[in-house]
């Protein structure tokens, strides 16, 4: 009788083992999709820069005579 009660504990540890790996496979997988980053989408760029014009060389003018 001893011979088959630890038969069945060895089977249920492997039956664990064998759960406990499948589980930490497909939370593994699912931690990497989770964690990949997004695409980066290019932005638009609005307007065509810095343009200096009559406001800002005035104002560059006052800041220059103090």
């Amino acid at each position: 009788m001893k011979k088959q009660a630890s038969d069945m504990g060895r089977r249920q540890l492997l039956k664990a083992l064998a759960i406990g790996s499948a589980a930490g496979a497909v939370a593994t997988a699912s931690g990497q999709a989770l964690a990949a980053e997004p695409e980066a989408t290019p932005v638009a760029k609005k307007g065509t820069g810095y343009q200096e014009s009559d406001h800002v060389r005035s104002y560059y003018d006052t800041l220059r005579s103090k």
